[in-house]
This record gives structure tokens, sequence and C-alpha cells, in this order.
């Protein structure tokens, strides 16, 4: 494989960074829209109830929380490149189980708390909640999510648990060399047209097989997996990019066949579709796991051919806006440790007004999006503490810090 063929270590696509925002702000949509829908049991519900918003967010379901994980993948592999896998798992240690530990002890108990407050007969205040919240037994049936408890939960940190976890299998099995034409031969299987979407015949076997889990954003834990595994094999080699710009088209097309025959068959089959054995619920999530991988190639495909600006030279100014892309940069990880605690903190006084779903909808979304962020700029990034315990780097003096280079991920 020769270097022009090998994707450069140096690379940072700033287009993919801008997705990671898009996607954290998206959740904070999400989430709020899980008040008011009718067959979620989110933390705080409103009074009134709709369908439309589970079809709604079925759009984004198919393929954010995966490019997160396919992202994270492509970052494995600049950063074992660089740090050798001692180092990439003293990194990850640092940039994910110190916030996932430290949140899970401050932050996640908050949502159960304000959810158990809707029972009468529990309105304890928020420290007398906490040793309910943290009576935990073994469970490792529900690797790797082997903690389990009647109140207690990662919550929406389940996607940090999945990202040690990949992250950790990944510095063993980095310890074993490559067949050294493995690579080789993937890559020219990739050059054949239309090949790119192989990769959709696992996901749709994995979904198939062990179904879909409601619980981490209607996908298998394991599907992520894969994901992961696609995002640090598509790093290696620059012909992987050229094959989905080229096949941009069929893939976007197959996206929407499949997702357009998918949902209907999977919403169709019943409310136990995501892990019934009839054929109509099989199909379904066959169809679903296929889709979700033809969506995440086609976005990021629309993204990398996107015109940009060429350089004016090494002697020119920064881009414009660079200086807010790098804040956002930063900030993804935070965002995301924050941002469900104050959706439903939110919530929980919004549901009490009476006024339309639309107006609670879009006052929980801005004020949660809002709250969010000045949480992050107020009290996460202004303190070497803070900024450790958020899983940031140190910030360097001066201006903010420019992000590590090659793709990087919200952990």
């Amino acid at each position: 494989m020769t270097s022009s063929q090998t994707a450069p270590a140096a690379e940072r696509r700033t287009d993919v960074d801008l997705l990671r925002v898009v996607v954290v702000a998206g959740l904070v949509l999400f989430h709020s829209a899980l008040v008011f829908d009718a067959r979620d049991d989110f933390y705080v519900k409103n009074a009134e109830t709709t369908g439309v918003t589970m079809v709604v967010t079925v759009l984004g379901v198919l393929w954010a929380m995966p490019l997160l994980f396919y992202v994270a993948g492509l970052a494995a592999r600049h950063s074992l490149r660089r740090r050798g896998p001692a180092g990439y798992v003293a990194e990850r240690l640092r940039r994910i189980a110190v916030p996932l530990v430290f949140a899970t002890v401050a932050i996640v108990p908050v949502p159960q708390w304000l959810r158990s407050r809707a029972d009468p007969a529990h309105q304890e205040s928020y420290l007398e909640f906490l040793p309910r919240f943290f009576q935990v037994e073994l469970d490792l049936a529900e690797f790797p999510f082997v903690l389990q408890g009647e109140y207690f939960e990662t919550g929406h940190l389940w996607f940090l648990v999945l990202l040690l976890t990949f992250s950790l299998l990944l510095s063993l099995a980095a310890r074993w060399r490559t067949p050294p034409r493995l690579g080789e031969r993937m890559a020219e299987l990739i050059r054949r047209r239309g090949a790119v979407l192989l990769p959709a015949l696992p996901l749709a076997l994995i979904s198939m097989i062990l179904g879909l889990e409601e619980e981490y954003a209607g996908w298998s834990r394991w599907a992520y997996l894969i994901f992961f595994c696609y995002g640090f094999a598509f790093a290696a080699d620059e012909r992987f990019r050229q094959a989905v710009r080229r096949d941009l088209r069929l893939v976007a097309a197959c996206g929407l066949v499949l997702f357009a025959a998918g949902v209907p068959v999977l919403l169709s089959a019943g409310d136990d579709a995501f892990t019934a054995s009839a054929p109509l619920a099989v199909l379904g999530r066959a169809l679903y796991g296929a889709a979700g991988w033809c969506w995440l190639l086609a976005i990021l495909g629309f993204l990398d051919r996107a015109p940009t600006r060429p350089p004016a030279g090494p002697a020119s100014r920064p881009p414009r806006g660079g200086a807010l892309r790098g804040y956002l940069s930063e900030a993804v990880l935070p965002l995301y440790v924050l941002h469900q605690p104050i959706v439903v903190a939110v919530a929980y006084q919004v549901v009490r007004w009476e006024a339309p779903i639309a107006v609670k909808y879009a006052v929980i979304a801005a004020g949660s999006l809002i709250l969010t962020v000045l949480a992050y700029d107020l009290l996460v990034r202004r303190t070497s503490l803070t900024r450790f315990l958020f899983g940031l780097r140190p910030a360097k003096a001066g201006a903010g810090e420019r992000p590590e280079r090659g793709a990087s991920t919200p952990g």
C-alpha cells in the first residue's frame, strides 16, 4: 500500500467535526420530543402526548448515534498510530472513563430523582434519593452494563460505556498484527462499483438476530461495535473515501428505498417488532439495519463532496469561523454529558403549564439548548479541575486549544 493510498494521519475533516455538533444539538431536540411521545417512557411526560414525534425522530435515530461510533472508529485509527496501544488506553481512560464515573455520580441521578417525584410516596430530597439510586447488583448478562438496580442507570451515558468498552477491545486487538495483504484486498474490493454497500449486510444480520434495543437509540449495542469497526477500517486507506464519493448516488438511492420499505414493515409488525421472531419483524429489522449504513455513508459522502474554499497559502489568514469551530468541537463531549439532565429539569417545570404541545416543546428545546451551552461555558471549560472531570485537555494559555489532529470523537 503506497503512501498516496493510505489516509494521511494529519488530515482533519472539519465537516465531520461540525456534524458531531449538529448530532449533539439534535439530541436536545430529540429528548425534548420524548416528553410528548405517546410510546416512550421518558422521565417526565406531558399530560397530552402524540404519536407524531416518533415518526419524525426515527429519521435521526437511523444515523445519528451510528455516526458518532463510526467517527470514533476513525479517530481510534489516528490515535493508535500516534500513541500505540498503551498510550491509546491511557488517553481513553482519561477522556472517557473520568467523565463517565464523575457524571454517573454527580449528574445521572437527577432524571431518575425527578421521575420518582411523580409518585406521591417518593417526595424525598435529592440527597435522600441518592442511596436508593446506588443500590446496585452485578449482572454479567447485560455486559457491558454490568451494574443494574431498580433506580440505577447509566442513562444517556450508555454511549460512553460502549465507547470505552469498544476502545479497550480495540487496544487488545491492536496487539496482533493484521495480515499484511488483508487491508490491501479490502481496498481493492471496495474499488468495485457498489462494493461500499456490502458492509450493510452484517448490520442487517445483527439487527435480525439480536434485535433492536430501544434504550440504546434503536440499535443493538453490538451493531454500534460494527459501526465503530467500520470507522476504524475505513480510516486506513484513502480509497474507501474515494469509493463513497464515487458511489454516492447509488448509496443515497438505496438508503431511501430501504428506509421507505423497512420502516413501514417494522411499524406494522407491532409493539414487539424490535425483538419479535415473526417474519415481518425480522424483515423490518434487516431493512432497517441496511438502511442505517446507507444513510450514514450518504451523509458523509454529501459532506465530502460539498464545495470548499481552497487554501490561500501558508501565510494566509485563518478561515473565518475557525475559532467558533474549535470551540464547538471541544465542547461536544461536555455538551453530550450535560444535555439530558438539563432537558429533564426544564421539562419537569414546563409540563405543568397550560399551553399547547408546540409551545411547550419550543420552550423545552430552546431553553435546554441555551442552558446546556451556558453550563458548559461557565461551569466546565474555565477551570482545570472541571475540564479534567469532563474529559477535556488542559487549556493552553491564550486562545483555546486547537483540537487534536485526525477525526475526533465526543469521547
